[in-house]
């Protein structure tokens, strides 16, 4: 997947896209080598990489150095970026700029969360060349707001708000929707009524793809399985036996032997 009319085609053909988050370059590269169709650069990051408890703590400076270590070692992957709290709520002037910077680092398109007041600068980043995927449902920089991280869009009024924002968003121009933590019926329902493609994160199997964070994935989060993820390895374990094996190979003169030496 390399550019913005490749999630088109998917969704035209019933193809299912896969989006993994990604922060370095370590990852970037084994990620470029994969078969995983694009890399998100979460806000997640702020918490995966940066140990705080909520996305809010991200900036556009962090955002956008971590864009660029994703884009350096990312291939020909499409690479979108996120816009961090605050950052698109602050005025046009303002807003453009982060945005800029975001796309400067290297992202093909950005990510926002919500549709109140975003409708405009959605337009607005469309004339300006640059490619917007939305986000609905849980958005975590609203965690606050929203008395933490629950699902969303259980009573019909606030799916009728999210059915609502879906198209408001295309409408302005996405090309794409995340769904986040909302019931697999509703999720079912945009993504029918939408041309645009939804990605999925606990939104069930009908929406036209699926997004999961590196981290919780690769099972490198003890303690933390909500109910959406699937763990595809226990790196946990795995990298903390590798390390116990060094300290062990290490106090008992086991390493460096003569082959990990110079003569």
């Amino acid at each position: 997947m390399k550019t913005i009319l490749d999630f088109q085609d998917k969704k035209a053909k019933k193809e299912k896209i896969s989006m993994v988050t990604c922060y370095d370059y370590t990852f970037a590269r084994i990620l470029a080598e994969s078969d995983v169709d694009c890399l998100l650069v979460g806000d997640s990051l702020a918490m995966t990489m940066h140990g705080h408890k909520t996305t809010l703590n991200a900036s556009v400076n962090m955002m956008a150095l971590h864009t660029a270590a994703v884009v350096r070692g990312a291939g020909d992957k499409f690479v979108v970026g996120d816009l961090p709290f605050m950052s698109y709520r602050k005025g046009l002037t303002a807003n453009m700029t982060y945005v800029e910077k975001i796309m400067k680092a290297g992202a093909h398109a950005v990510k926002l969360e919500g549709a109140s007041g975003n409708i405009e600068l959605v337009r607005h980043l469309l004339d300006s060349g640059v490619p917007v995927m939305g986000h609905l449902g849980l958005t975590p920089q609203s965690v606050n707001q929203l008395g933490g991280f629950k699902v969303q869009g259980r009573d019909e009024k606030a799916q009728k708000k999210i059915k609502e924002q879906a198209l408001q968003l295309q409408d302005a121009g996405a090309f794409s929707v995340v769904l986040e933590c909302v019931p697999s019926k509703l999720a079912k329902e945009i993504t029918a009524s939408l041309e645009i493609p939804t990605i999925g994160i606990g939104g069930g199997p009908d929406c036209d793809g699926q997004v999961l964070v590196l981290q919780d994935m690769l099972g490198m989060t003890p303690g933390f399985k909500p109910k959406f993820l699937k763990q595809y390895f226990n790196g946990f374990e795995a990298m903390k036996e590798a390390f116990n094996t060094y300290h062990q190979e290490v106090t008992e003169g086991k390493f460096p032997t003569e082959k990990e030496s110079y003569s």
